[in-house]
């Protein structure tokens, strides 16, 4: 589907080719539409050996079992979001330690997912209901038996194995301040 008219001021949008690529832009203002997007995120949360897994009771990946995550809102940091998003998919609390995996899956909405290592801090796996139907931590033993999906195992693989922290959260906001802005670091 194409867009037509501008998400800032409404007027109909013209093709232009900006950077060797012809994109829908606005004659009345600065507007230029760069694609379609999404940004989704993961938690890689271990307890004892055990990795939390959900298994997911809609599509896309209904029956499967994966690491709990979601989408960004569009004002929300990512750091938030998958706070947000475990919580909410099974009530476990976790603090996020830093981002240790990236899947890029250019295609009509190109995908960038972000897998954040987190720290465990309280609560029972409890699934949501709605877009989870059960939650628990388990372990490699265990998940050979189950419906785990592929990239998940992929991502088990490196936060069990992984050979460094990732990109570590980095508290400190350089000078001048860029409040609201999520910082990462080697």
């Amino acid at each position: 589907m194409e867009i037509n008219f501008c998400l800032s001021c409404g007027h109909a949008l013209e093709t232009r080719v900006i950077d060797d690529i012809a994109r829908r832009a606005c004659p009345a203002c600065a507007f230029v539409h760069w694609g379609n997007y999404s940004i989704g995120v993961g938690a890689l949360i271990a307890k004892e050996g055990r990795i939390l897994l959900v298994r997911r009771a809609q599509d896309p990946g209904k029956g499967y079992w994966t690491n709990p995550g979601g989408y960004i809102e569009q004002l929300e940091s990512i750091d938030k979001t998958i706070v947000r998003e475990v919580q909410e998919e099974c009530g476990i609390t976790a603090r996020v330690k830093g981002v240790v995996a990236l899947r890029d899956q250019p295609r009509a909405i190109h995908n960038v997912y972000i897998a954040f290592a987190m720290e465990y801090v309280s609560g029972e796996p409890v699934p949501d209901n709605v877009e989870v139907d059960r939650a628990g931590f388990f372990s490699l033993e265990e998940m050979e038996a189950m419906n785990v999906a592929p990239f998940t195992r992929w991502l088990v693989d490196v936060a069990l194995n992984g050979k460094t922290e990732g990109l570590l959260v980095d508290p400190v906001l350089p000078a001048p301040s860029m409040a609201g802005y999520g910082l990462f670091r080697v």
